[in-house]
């Protein structure tokens, strides 16, 4: 079996290729991914993947030529790759309608074609906006905020509007935010961020008034997700799936104190009330999620575990995770770097 894993070398693509070897020693693992973030990583084993990656390509997705060769060999075709979150997007707009929606639709095309058993696009529950606190079913009205958003449901909708499947099997899975230790960790993540700050100055900052609702899910169980959609034998042909736990709806106030109590450390919250409300703010139910996938491939981490694995993997960093220091795993931080040394152009193409 052959698994190709587009943006292998990002947050999620180490964690995934272990937990798929793990499941599955005997598959085959190629990895595409363009390099942006190849100084991101905190742990050597990214970058060595030994066990874990057969093969490394490094290519853009938007070299349609380049990456169909390795469609053609895969059996499930995994695209995590995309510009990854809000800031990026805004900063990126054409970029991340580029990376994020017709680069997917081409591969997901493509997949078709070659009667690739899966394909798998991860999705975000970003989609919603700005909900009631009624949690937002895969069926709901969709309020995207933001270009990264607003690439995602687009994805999703020329998916739902393509004339045929073949034999493959479609599911686009609406993550909950991210979290949790990996060896390409982000620090421009909620979770990630209030521990590493906590860890460094004692202090957990809140930069809004703390009442949106945010769904959590650690990466390993996204790894998680990802291996189940891609031998799924429930559901319909195209899937639209929240991923997460119920349990992990949390308001961002509330996230912060869970991590306080959690460290067990004299730490200080700073909320700021006067901040005009983030207007991206939902709950989300997991149901379906739950419905279609065996217990043991729904989320298995709860936030004492992701939140204390960070805390083992950082700690030997503490004081080098000031704002200043941790530059390097805030992905807006490295992709404006590569553009003020001329790596990259305006539209992010290597020079």
């Amino acid at each position: 079996m052959n698994y190709l894993i587009t943006g292998n070398l990002g947050y999620v693509g180490p964690i995934l290729c272990k937990f798929i070897k793990a499941k599955n020693p005997e598959a085959k693992i190629i990895g595409y991914d363009n390099g942006y973030f190849l100084n991101c990583p905190i742990a050597a084993e990214v970058l060595s993947e030994k066990p874990y990656l057969d093969l490394q390509v490094y290519g853009d997705v938007r070299d349609k030529d380049k990456l169909s060769k390795y469609i053609e060999k895969s059996d499930f075709i995994i695209h995590l790759a995309a510009i990854s979150n809000d800031p990026m997007g805004k900063e990126f707009e054409k970029v991340t309608k580029e990376i994020n929606e017709d680069s997917s639709i081409f591969i997901a095309e493509e997949s078709i074609k070659n009667r690739s058993k899966s394909f798998i696009f991860a999705s975000s529950c970003s989609v919603y906006g700005q909900g009631s606190n009624i949690p937002r079913m895969e069926k709901d009205n969709v309020n995207p905020l933001t270009a990264y958003a607003r690439s995602k449901i687009g994805t999703e909708n020329k998916l739902i509007g393509l004339n045929e499947y073949n034999q493959t099997n479609l599911t686009c899975l609406r993550f909950a935010t991210a979290c949790g230790y990996s060896p390409n960790l982000r620090l421009d993540l909620v979770l990630n961020d209030f521990v590493a700050t906590a860890l460094n100055s004692s202090e957990i900052e809140i930069l809004s008034d703390g009442s949106p609702w945010r769904p959590l899910i650690d990466v390993e169980d996204m790894a998680r997700a990802i291996f189940w959609a891609c031998h799924r034998d429930s559901g319909k042909q195209l899937e639209i799936i929240n991923i997460g736990s119920s349990t992990w709806n949390y308001q961002v106030k509330e996230l912060a104190y869970s991590i306080k109590n959690i460290l067990n450390e004299n730490i200080k919250l700073k909320i700021n009330k006067n901040a005009p409300p983030d207007k991206r703010s939902y709950k989300v139910s997991f149901d379906k999620f739950n419905n279609l996938a065996p217990s043991n491939m729904t989320p298995q981490i709860n936030l004492k575990e992701s939140v204390g694995r960070m805390v083992k993997a950082l700690k030997p960093f503490r004081a080098r995770l000031d704002r200043q220091n941790r530059a390097h795993m805030i992905r807006l931080n490295i992709l404006k770097s590569l553009k003020q040394k001329n790596l990259v152009d305006e539209n992010l193409f290597w020079q």
